[in-house]
């Protein structure tokens, strides 16, 4: 087993490994302790998720504890974790281009040291697919079913763990086999997309377009609408100027943005897009949604 620490206090802003996980950005990690996401600041247990070398699946767990992150893994993880949790971020610098309002003011300060994640595309594809009208703990549930009947075995400190599945595994299934796993009308939308990356039409294809462009040429996978392209965008493919515009942003808008509602969502995301800074948007909006649904 490989094992290393790295020093919070030498990242660009710091770093809080729990908000950047439990704020909705990812449906690829989770608590080694199986509980649910408590919403809280600053925890301490460890979380694990599964990450590609030379092609060949590992397994990587990590915690944070007083002034550095502690990992273990069957692979030299701290690359993969600088990559995965955008370590490298400078936040004060990002935080002095969002614009200055006691609300997001508020949520900085409330979350300081989260981070936008940088999840792989094909998993952050599927995962954010399933997420449609669902509840965090049952998105998290169909992402371990499909790891479990579809991904390929790790063996990892004693434990057996699955990775998540590659397009060829998860297009080889069949419509009923991931109805059985609950993913209800969710199934042919993840079979058929999983077809598509499988024959090459791989999701960072996106990345040779500007940001509106990348959103709509993403659109041509099955259960992909305007947000969810979003989310691939910013918790994926590094587009941080993207804004998903789900239920609850919608109604942070109303109620506190109300000149950004345009009437339909591409107009509506420009707008707040511009109102939230520009560039580094989607770390805004990240921070504004994690704190005000916590403050509910």
């Amino acid at each position: 087993m490989e094992r290393g620490q790295i020093d919070v206090d030498a990242l660009p802003g710091g770093f809080d490994l729990q908000s950047t996980v439990e704020s909705g950005q990812s449906y690829l990690w989770w608590r080694e302790d199986g509980a649910d996401y408590e919403r809280t600041y600053g925890g301490t247990g460890w979380y694990l998720t599964t990450t590609r070398s030379d092609g060949d699946p590992a397994v990587v767990r990590i915690r944070q504890l007083d002034g550095y992150l502690e990992w273990e893994s069957n692979i030299e993880a701290e690359a993969a974790l600088f990559d995965r949790l955008r370590l490298d971020d400078d936040l004060e610098a990002i935080h002095r281009q969002s614009p200055s309002d006691d609300v997001i003011e508020a949520a900085y300060d409330a979350y300081w040291g989260m981070r936008i994640v940088r999840d792989p595309p094909f998993g952050a594809l599927i995962s954010f697919i399933c997420s449609a009208q669902m509840r965090v703990s049952r998105i998290h549930a169909m992402q371990q079913s499909l790891r479990e009947t579809f991904g390929t075995p790790v063996e990892f400190d004693g434990e057996t763990y699955h990775a998540y599945p590659t397009p060829e595994q998860l297009a080889a299934a069949t419509e009923a086999e991931l109805r059985d796993l609950s993913l209800g009308y969710r199934a042919p939308y993840v079979q058929r997309t999983a077809e598509m990356v499988a024959d090459g039409d791989d999701p960072t294809g996106a990345l040779e377009y500007g940001y509106e462009e990348a959103r709509e040429w993403l659109t041509r996978y099955v259960g992909v609408g305007d947000k969810v392209a979003d989310c691939i965008l910013l918790f994926s493919l590094g587009y941080l100027e993207a804004v998903p515009l789900d239920t609850w942003m919608q109604t942070v808008i109303e109620d506190y943005y109300p000149e950004c509602d345009q009437g339909s969502y591409g107009p509506t995301s420009r707008a707040l897009r511009e109102r939230l800074g520009g560039e580094y948007a989607g770390y805004t909006q990240t921070y504004l949604f994690h704190y005000l649904r916590n403050r509910e």
